[in-house]
């Protein structure tokens, strides 16, 4: 990205949460609160703002309420697991340590984060700025640009345009049609049974795209994959619906609203003790009196 340019930061709240959740080992109150995953958040996005200063910046959640695309496919990520109980009851707490960080926070019923982060990262770079995506969420490549990049946090890895191409064999723009095929098992989305990675690039970069693809399966020389694609062309339409990382959310925030105030310290003592995160208090010089 280029110096001198406004960044926004845009960090995916869920894989957040989880990642600090198994990166953190047990720590409790001392009324039995679970509270690794709520400490590791912090220390997280503390690290993220210290490190990159960003000129903007939101951490975006996902909501209990259905989506659009559970309407579409009830049975879009039904094979997840529930998360764990100790976690579950660390759920109410993120929203407000963001927000004594001084930094926004957003969710919006019937959309995933992805598709808010997909909206506010399109209208931004659209004004100018540089977008970084916080996540470790293959499925943002979609979105990388010139102007968007993703910052993978906890491997300390920048993805980038090449970056994408080296991954997936498709270029960005292309990594929806490529996922329509080969599906996304964590999401249970099926994409086209018998299509595999490789196979799936080839014939993303021969044919350009999936409807370039359905116009001319009798081109593509293997019978066996014709076949598959033949039998799967409406699981790979479903799946390039459920895969796309929506960018017209009607959102009413701009980007002036995020950003970053710095620590509120009188509510970031009171939250800090009540979950007794005392090294915390002291490593942000909060006084205890």
């Amino acid at each position: 990205m280029e110096d001198g340019k406004k960044r926004l930061y845009l960090v995916d709240g869920s894989s957040y949460i989880f990642r600090a959740y198994y990166a953190i080992g047990h720590l409790s109150t001392s009324k039995g609160l679970p509270t690794n995953a709520i400490y590791g958040f912090i220390k997280m996005l503390l690290k993220l703002v210290n490190q990159e200063k960003p000129d903007f910046i939101a951490v975006v959640f996902d909501r209990e309420e259905p989506t659009f695309r559970d309407e579409m496919y009830p049975l879009y990520k039904a094979n997840r697991k529930a998360p764990p109980d100790d976690l579950v009851l660390q759920f109410p707490y993120f929203e407000r340590a963001v927000q004594v960080l001084g930094i926004r926070h957003i969710s919006m019923p019937g959309f995933e984060a992805d598709d808010i982060i997909g909206t506010l990262a399109k209208r931004a770079s659209q004004e100018g700025f540089d977008v970084v995506l916080v996540t470790g969420d293959k499925d943002f490549s979609q979105l990388v640009s010139d102007k968007i990049s993703i910052y993978d946090t906890m491997k300390d890895v920048w993805i980038r345009e090449p970056d994408v191409k080296k991954r997936f064999g498709v270029v960005p723009s292309q990594v929806i049609d490529f996922m329509s095929l080969v599906g996304d098992t964590s999401d249970n989305i099926p994409g086209v049974k018998g299509v595999g990675d490789k196979g799936a690039a080839a014939l993303i970069n021969q044919f350009g795209s999936l409807e370039g693809l359905i116009s001319n399966i009798g081109k593509v020389s293997n019978k066996r994959l014709r076949d598959a694609l033949e039998k799967g062309i409406q699981d790979a339409r479903l799946s390039k619906d459920l895969v796309t990382i929506r960018t017209d959310v009607p959102i009413d925030i701009s980007i002036e609203d995020l950003r970053p105030k710095g620590i509120d310290k009188t509510q970031a003592l009171e939250f800090f003790r009540e979950l007794e995160f005392y090294k915390l208090i002291e490593e942000l010089s909060l006084s205890l009196s």
